[in-house]
């Protein structure tokens, strides 16, 4: 199947409290992690094992039946239908399936993870932005030592420090992308 599943037509948007709502639990974030990992599609069992070995930061050999258990009956019982009744996901509780739908890419926007000892990327550049701007003023004022950089040296880093910064994000944006590699972020 194609990395989303299809529930048949167009997508509808989600409003943003559902959104919210849907994305404010850990392992409803672990499951769309899973599935976007794994081409949209997962069946319950390896599906609980992986979250479960996630959460106790453990080899997926390592998990104990307890702790697989804890997390299958949780994402049977509540997650996995209310995601389902949302659309984000077709569950098929008999058969123990799960597939991303059309609309779960709505979420996407909402997949800004920041980790509670960064900044966001957005007071980063405020940051950056303001610094460059101090910068471009000293060396206008010929204040020094800005004064002794040669005509365009100033504007050359400030490039640089714009393209490293891009490329950085681009970076950790990577990292930190829902269903990318390795454990999910956050």
């Amino acid at each position: 199947m194609s990395e989303i599943g299809s529930s048949g037509g167009d997508a509808q948007p989600l409003s943003q409290d559902i959104a919210f709502e849907m994305l404010s639990c850990k392992r409803r974030r672990d499951v769309l992690h899973y599935l976007r990992q794994h081409g949209g599609d997962a069946e319950l069992r390896p599906l609980s094992r992986q979250i479960a070995a996630w959460e106790n930061d453990v080899p997926v050999e390592a998990v104990t039946y307890e702790e697989r258990a804890r997390v299958y009956t949780a994402l049977r019982q509540g997650h996995l239908p209310k995601l389902d009744g949302c659309d984000i996901v077709e569950y098929d509780a008999n058969r123990g399936t799960v597939t991303l739908t059309e609309r779960a890419s709505n979420l996407d926007v909402y997949l800004d993870v920041v980790p509670h000892d960064d900044i966001s990327w957005s007071a980063y550049y405020t940051g950056l932005g303001g610094l460059s701007v101090a910068f471009a003023a000293f060396t206008l004022a010929d204040t020094f030592p800005f004064g002794l950089l040669p005509a365009g040296g100033g504007a050359l880093i400030v490039g640089v420090l714009l393209l490293g910064s891009a490329v950085a994000h681009r970076l950790y944006e990577r990292r930190m992308r829902v269903g990318g590699d390795g454990q999910p972020p956050g």
